[in-house]
């Protein structure tokens, strides 16, 4: 067996041909797994798109073994990552998926498609959170990724009230770090006059704004690429977006990060067209009406403690149904196929007015 750095000093030669020989190999079994999964391609016979390829919990899978097989010294998001980039690049060899995200290039919703389908899939900026679900419903899109919540600001109101209408099903969800930074094209925080940023970026940097530019004109916008794509146009205007959309955009750092929160993370929906198979470590979302009669959310939520369900969230919405009626959006912990699941939504339908299942799916990977 060779020894390691840790065993003996290698010298700056010795290292960078091992690191040669170890590149080789990695070259070597990156492209033998590229022709297994060609022949996966060929075991399932002659589908006819690429989504009917592609198994999410099946990923969802491999990477967690990733996890528990890493002892360092690359942490596990980082791990994941190269990962998820060499099955997307496998994947593609059939043909690159098609994700319709909120556009336009450069927004956070973009990054959450390179998080969860990396660079291979071919991502489709959109108008607007309706426009996802409506190509993703059309079949022009595989998959959508919408934002639904942020850790500071709360629920995304519109991907929330979309469900209501849409038949859309929650495939996954993917879990943000979101740095916000004040970009510009001079750089200099003395040039700003206006600033341009999605609502939720402005709440989530609003101490920030108050104690460096109180005076300062806000401007909300569709999304944080587009206030990047407008502030290009004028020396006196700045926008809140990320690192990304600065790239894109060719506009300078003026200040960042510039969030309140240090912890500040966004989640955001997979969503299609058909539930999938379980992964082992799932989570079950659930959109149900209750009657107007006293205890009725009681009697609706009571069967997930009797058969030992966690629920991890619940929001309310009004149901489009009628004046003061509402909806409630719930979380589990578990897949629809468990035993305890069936059992636990069986014993909700009688004591309330709908329950539709919106997915099941793997729980978000760092």
């Amino acid at each position: 067996m060779s020894k390691t750095p840790a065993d003996k000093q290698a010298t700056l030669a010795e290292a960078r041909t091992r690191i040669d020989s170890i590149d080789q190999q990695l070259q070597s079994l990156i492209s033998e797994r590229a022709r297994w999964a060609q022949q996966v391609g060929r075991a399932k016979g002659p589908l006819k798109a690429a989504v009917e390829y592609y198994r999410p919990e099946r990923e969802a899978q491999v990477l967690r073994g990733v996890i528990d097989r890493n002892d360092g010294p690359l942490p596990n998001a980082e791990l994941v990552r190269l990962f998820r980039e060499i099955m997307s690049s496998c994947l593609s060899q059939q043909q690159p998926l098609k994700i319709g995200f909120l556009g336009p290039e450069g927004t956070f919703s973009e990054q959450a498609v390179r998080k969860h389908f990396g660079h291979a899939a071919y991502g489709l900026p959109l108008g607007s959170i309706e426009e996802v679900f409506q190509e993703v419903a059309a079949g022009n899109a595989d998959f959508g990724v919408v934002p639904v919540e942020n850790s500071g600001q709360g629920m995304i109101q519109m991907t929330l009230d979309m469900f209501l209408v849409s038949k859309a099903t929650i495939c996954g969800e993917v879990e943000l770090r979101v740095h916000q930074n004040l970009l510009s094209l001079s750089g200099e925080l003395k040039d700003v006059k206006r600033i341009y940023s999605h609502p939720q970026s402005l709440q989530q940097c609003q101490g920030w704004l108050r104690v460096n530019l109180p005076n300062v004109e806000r401007v909300p916008v569709s999304s944080n690429a587009e206030a990047a794509r407008t502030a290009r146009l004028s020396p006196e205007s700045a926008a809140i977006a990320g690192e990304t959309a600065g790239r894109v955009y060719g506009l300078k750092t003026v200040a960042g990060p510039i969030e309140d929160r240090s912890d500040n993370t966004t989640r955001f929906l997979v969503i299609g067209r058909s539930i999938f198979p379980a992964s082992g470590n799932d989570r079950t979302s659930l959109l149900v009406s209750v009657r107007d009669k006293p205890g009725a959310l009681y009697d609706v939520l009571s069967p997930l403690a009797r058969h030992g369900i966690s629920m991890n969230r619940i929001e309310s919405r009004p149901a489009h149904t009628g004046k003061w009626q509402y909806a409630f959006f719930i979380d589990v912990s578990g897949h629809v196929d468990d035993e305890a699941v069936q059992a636990a939504l069986e014993e909700m339908k009688p004591a309330a007015a709908d329950v539709r299942v919106l997915g099941s799916y793997p729980v978000a990977l760092p």
